[in-house]
Order: C-alpha cells, then sequence, then structure tokens
C-alpha cells in the first residue's frame, strides 16, 4: 500500500477528525502498527463468510435444540463426509459424530467396550485433527485461538497448522499424539478437539423467539446460550409472557403457571426458578377437592414419565384454580385499559349461571363445567381474599426468584424485538396491517405507531419494565402492557382477533377456539408487501428477507416455509412435541453460509441416550433456497462494512502521520 493510495483516499483532516485520530493513535502509536492492522483487517474481509443459523420457538425442547446445536444442523456430519469420503465405512462417521456431539458420554461408553484404548485414542486424533482443520478454515488464527481451551490451545493450535505427509514434521506431529496419549490426557484432549469442532461450526446463532413453554427445558436453553459468543434472540410471545411475569405482571404470572400445568411442565417453573407452587396445591385441594376438573386435565408427552392418578387430579385442579384466577385478573385489566378494546375477552361475565351457558360472539354455547366456587355471579372478577392472598404469593415467589431474573437479564442483553443481520429482517411473528396491505396504526398510551416505529415503541416499553429509575406511571404502564403483548390483537408478537383460551376450556364447540389471524398473514406471501415492510426498515441489498417463526408450517399438509417468491422464510416447523402432529416434522433451521441459503428441515429427535449409543443422529434434508453465484467473503457482511470503516479510519491515521498532523507515540 503506497502513499499514493492513501493521498487518494484520505479527505482533508479537519479539527474534530484530529481528536479522533489522537484517540485511535492510542491504540496503533506508530505508521508501523496502523499499516499491519490495515493488512490484517484486509486479510480478514476475503475470508469466506461465517456460516450463521436461525432457529425459532424451541418451546422448552432442550435435547433437541442442544443436539442440532451440537451437531450444527447436520453440517458437522457432512463435513465429516466430504474429509474421509469413501476411505471410512458409514458407521464409523455416524461414530465419529457421536463422539464430536457428545465426547464425554461417548468416551464412557467407549471405555467399557474398546479392546485396544490405545489404537482407538492414535486413530480418533487423527481424524479429529482432520475435521478441525477444515472447519477452522475460513477463519483467522486469532479468532480460531480465541475458541480454543486455555489448558490445549498451545498443542491444538501446533496440530491445525503442521501435516503429518510433511516428512521434516511428521515426526514432530505424532511425537505429540503420541505424548498426548502416554501422559494419560487423551481423554480431556478429545473432549476440547469436540468442542472446538461444534464452536467453530457455527459463527454466529439467531433464535427467532418463543424460548419458553411447553417443554421441559426453557431454563437450560437459557444456561445454553450463556455458552455461546455470538447470539441474539428475538423476543416472541411466550418468552415476553416469561418477562411481564419477572417484571410483576399477574396476568402473566397467572398465565406462565396456567401454560405450565397445560403441558404437565412444571420443570422450568419449579426446577428451573424454585417457584414456590405449594400455596396454590394447597388452595386447590380446598377449593376443588371434589370437582374432577375434567376440561383442565393436561396434556401429557408420552415421552415423558406420567404422573401417576393422584398427582394428575391435582394438577387439574391446580390448572382450573389459577385459571379462574386468570381471567378475574385479566378482566381487572381490561377494565384499567378500555382503548385497549379488549373486552369481548371478559367471558366470566356473559356466563349465565343458572342456565349453565356463556354467550360469545352473539352466540349461546353450553358450558362442559359449572362449578365456579369462587365467582360470585354479581361481582365475577372479585377474587375471593383466599384469591387475593395466593396471588401475592405467587407474586412474591416470582420476585425473588434469582434464576429467572438471570435469564431475564440475559433476554434483555442479547434480545430485542427486531434485529437486522447481513440483508436479513428478523422478527418473531408479525407485522400488524390493514386489510390492503399497508402498515396498520397502532395505538399505544395515546399515541399511534406503526411499522418500525411499533416495533421501536413496543420495545421500548418492555425495557422500561425492568427499569427502577423510569417514572412510576410510566414503568407501571410498561408492565402491565406486557399482557397485551402477550395476547392482544393488534401486538406484533400476537396478531389475533382473540385468544381463545376460555373457549378452549369451557366450551366444546371446536369452531369458536378459532382465532383469526391478522392481515400480515395474508398478505405475507405477496413480494411487494415484503418489500415494502424491508424499506419500512431499512434493509437494504440485491437478496434481503424477512424471517419469521411463530406459526407452525404445516409441511406434512404441503405448505411451504419459502413465501413471496423467497422474500420470506417461515422457520417454525415445531420444534414442540406438542405441534409434530400438525406439523409433519420437528422444526426447521436455516443455514446461511458463504454458498447462500439452505433451509434443513428436521425429523423429530429420540433422545442424546440414543444418539451416544447407536450414533443415530436427527435425520434432516437440505432445501437449497437461494444459493449465490460468488462465495461470499466477510467484506459482503455487516462485519465487512464495519471492518471497511475502521481500514478508512487508519488510513486516515497513517496520513495524519505520515503529514505531522498526529505525532507517532513510542518511537
Amino acid at each position: 500500500m503506497g502513499n499514493s493510495y492513501i493521498e487518494t483516499l484520505t479527505p482533508k483532516i479537519v479539527e474534530k477528525d484530529k481528536r479522533l485520530l489522537e484517540l485511535l493513535s492510542q491504540s496503533f502509536p506508530t505508521i508501523s502498527a496502523a499499516s499491519t492492522e490495515i493488512i490484517n483487517l484486509e486479510a480478514i474481509l476475503n475470508l469466506p463468510k461465517g456460516t450463521e443459523h436461525f432457529v425459532a420457538d424451541l418451546h422448552g425442547e432442550h435435547e433437541a435444540f442442544g443436539h442440532i446445536i451440537r451437531n450444527a444442523s447436520g453440517n458437522i456430519k457432512r463435513k465429516v463426509t466430504e474429509v474421509f469420503g469413501n476411505s471410512v465405512r458409514e458407521s464409523e462417521i455416524r461414530q465419529l459424530c457421536s463422539l464430536i456431539y457428545y465426547p464425554e458420554r461417548k468416551l464412557q461408553l467407549i471405555h467399557t467396550s474398546e479392546t485396544d484404548l490405545t489404537d482407538f485414542y492414535h486413530v480418533t486424533l487423527h481424524q479429529l485433527i482432520k475435521v478441525c482443520q477444515t472447519v477452522s478454515s475460513k477463519y483467522t488464527r486469532s479468532k480460531v485461538r480465541k475458541a480454543l481451551p486455555k489448558e490445549f490451545a498451545y498443542i491444538i493450535e501446533e496440530l491445525l497448522h503442521e501435516s503429518p505427509s510433511d516428512n521434516d514434521k511428521q515426526g514432530y506431529f505424532n511425537r505429540i499424539i503420541e505424548t498426548i496419549i502416554s501422559t494419560g490426557q487423551a481423554d480431556s484432549f478429545i473432549v476440547a478437539m469436540c468442542n472446538v469442532i461444534q464452536k467453530l461450526s457455527i459463527d454466529h446463532l439467531h433464535i427467532l423467539g418463543d424460548i419458553y413453554d411447553r417443554g421441559q427445558g426453557a431454563h437450560i436453553i437459557m444456561d445454553m446460550l450463556g455458552r455461546f459468543e455470538a447470539y441474539d434472540i428475538q423476543w416472541g410471545n411466550h418468552d415476553a409472557l416469561w418477562m411481564g411475569a419477572a417484571a410483576g405482571n399477574d396476568c402473566c404470572i397467572a398465565n406462565v403457571l396456567r401454560v405450565s400445568m397445560r403441558y404437565n411442565n412444571m420443570n422450568t417453573i419449579e426446577d428451573g426458578y424454585g417457584i414456590n407452587i405449594l400455596p396454590l396445591a394447597t388452595f386447590a385441594m380446598e377449593t376443588y377437592g371434589n370437582d374432577p376438573c375434567t376440561p383442565f386435565k393436561p396434556k401429557l408427552d408420552t415421552d415423558l414419565s406420567v404422573p401417576n392418578e393422584k398427582s394428575l387430579r391435582l394438577l387439574a385442579k391446580m390448572h382450573k384454580a389459577i385459571s379462574i384466577i386468570q381471567f378475574k385478573l385479566e378482566g381487572a385489566l381490561i377494565d384499567k385499559y378500555p382503548q385497549w378494546n379488549m373486552a369481548d375477552r371478559k367471558l366470566l361475565g356473559a356466563i349465565d349461571y343458572d342456565k349453565g351457558t356463556v354467550t360469545v360472539d352473539g352466540r349461546e354455547f353450553e358450558l362442559n363445567d359449572t362449578d365456579f366456587p369462587t365467582i360470585d355471579p354479581k361481582n365475577p372478577y372479585e377474587l375471593t381474599p383466599e384469591e387475593k392472598e395466593l396471588v401475592e404469593k405467587l407474586h412474591h415467589s416470582f420476585m425473588i426468584s434469582t434464576g429467572l431474573r438471570k435469564h431475564v437479564d440475559r433476554l434483555l442483553a442479547n434480545g430485542s424485538l427486531y434485529g437486522v443481520y447481513n440483508s436479513n429482517l428478523l422478527f418473531h411473528a408479525s407485522m400488524p396491517l390493514n386489510e390492503d396491505g399497508t402498515l396498520k396504526e397502532v395505538e399505544i398510551n395515546g399515541k399511534s405507531y406503526k411499522g418500525k416505529e411499533l416495533y421501536k415503541e413496543t420495545e421500548r416499553l418492555m425495557r422500561i419494565a425492568f427499569n427502577d429509575d423510569a417514572p412510576e406511571k410510566l414503568r407501571e404502564f410498561a408492565i402491565d402492557y406486557y399482557w397485551y403483548i402477550w395476547c392482544g390483537h393488534d401486538s406484533p408478537l400476537f396478531d389475533k382477533a382473540k385468544m381463545s383460551t376460555f373457549e378452549r376450556y369451557f366450551i366444546n364447540d371446536k369452531e369458536i377456539h378459532k382465532e383469526e389471524k391478522g392481515f400480515y398473514y395474508k398478505w405475507r406471501d405477496n413480494e411487494q408487501v415484503c418489500d415494502m415492510i424491508l424499506d419500512e426498515f431499512g434493509v437494504t441489498g440485491e437478496h434481503r428477507h424477512i424471517i419469521n417463526g411463530h406459526v407452525p408450517v404445516k409441511q406434512g399438509k404441503g405448505e411451504s416455509p419459502i413465501k413471496a417468491n423467497g422474500k420470506l422464510m417461515v422457520i417454525d416447523g415445531g420444534f414442540s412435541k406438542a405441534y409434530h402432529n400438525t406439523t409433519g416434522i420437528a422444526g426447521y433451521t436455516l443455514v446461511y453460509h458463504s454458498r447462500g441459503f439452505q433451509l434443513v428441515k428436521h425429523e423429530p429427535f429420540s433422545s442424546a441416550e440414543d444418539a451416544v449409543i447407536h450414533g443415530t443422529d436427527i435425520v434432516s434434508t437440505t432445501q437449497l433456497v437461494e444459493m449465490s453465484t460468488h462465495r461470499m467473503r466477510v467484506r459482503d457482511t455487516d462485519k465487512g462494512k464495519e471492518l471497511q470503516g475502521q481500514i478508512d479510519e487508519l488510513i486516515e491515521l497513517l496520513y495524519a502521520f505520515r503529514h505531522g498532523i498526529v505525532k507517532e507515540r513510542n518511537r
């Protein structure tokens, strides 16, 4: 890079620039240091783009999510197959992949069955080094070094950049392997290598919402995310529900408990966050002791151990108790905010308690359950003294849960309502639209918002709810608003005419259970509307997309996740076991690598134990969505633009050094 290059690219440096360059010179004090950094950054710009993974609607399925992260949506197996081709049998490839995914557990099994461990170590270490060399090839040595465990960093780095086929280095390479084995470090080294392969196989993880509810391990997923260096979350309505509960919204707390009981999922509540539900159990037994609570029997996952009959009866009573409390709390909040236009959800007041019927949308329906010992027909939304006391105890339990607050802080720190990454607009659910496909204005706290501004204001309120320094009235509204975000018809995280919770419990006619979707779901297959939304959020690029989750794609019924001529992709394929019969699959992963987009369709996952013992994997089918005519480089990404900006600043610094505008340091 010559002086003429700097002269042509560098504008006249004004006084403001000089102050900034003085600061920059503290990090790069000399011409040599600045030049070296420019060379380094230019080299990085020409590396292949890192692999991005997009997942949505995990719904607590921690084992399936963990496996997909461990196998990088099948990418690791593809790499292993590429490396070894036809030289290794398929069964050996499966076993090697199983080792990479679950190294500790697989090694325990190998120790009980392998007759020649030394030979196993020799073969396996050589194989893992080859795989690691392949997955690390698109990264700088510096980035790879950061992924290495400290105790083996030097050795792994040496092995990655040496070849056993090089005659001059063959003895050196082999001696390292032999010493690892002879010093008893083989197992630890294998675990370290496998973890590095996993880390380098996913450069950035995008989660498009709904980590919580239905499955047993939302809290486990949140802990797993703490081990990732590069990830982001676009909050879903189920995430917002838990955030609202953590903020102290009693309607959200009741909904969280109700949904947990509906799906027989108390693990996250009790084991994950230490929420004390004993007061609820005591209240339910005293209040609904002789009530079979038939409509409230939980949905059971046959893959899990089924509670005994006594436990199921108690769970059903607790489920009904918290549901009635929820409807009462919601009625009070609806009265507090008439501008939300949700009076049609006050159905406790629409019940004819003498006839045992309820009127919904002008139609009268027979109730399948008429036992309401805590409801005063003249004042159906008033909590009994016992219910008030219970709500206070549950509220307190949620407020003092350090585990829940830790995970909500993680959601706040690494999440948002929407994100724009490399020409892709990410949001969980919907963009409220009018019937004609234009952006819909939504009133929040007396002001109207639409499009991007609606998202920004909603997110601002979600954050204010956790800001102790915010004005008291505003913070109170923000906490209350979490319930509207969960189920309000104009919420960008819901966007349906109603949440028919009451109808699903008390009315057998399934027609009234339907929740009519907003107009976004009608228009999202229209390319012009998608372009309008992308323009609204300032998304540029020749190939730009909207990526959503929220509504499961019914692949089994022929529905496609690719819409609007490829402009929009819906990647909720149903991670949750509760959706498998509806969707026909077990989730999608969208993979965006240097060659383009691939949509990976997953079949149901058996178990991690099965993967360890038998080498089974999630069966995945890859669909090419959009392939680039040229291999994308770092310079083609948002990160590349950021690095190019740093290069431009360093070029200015070189100019300033060479013209005496800024003095070199440490000379």
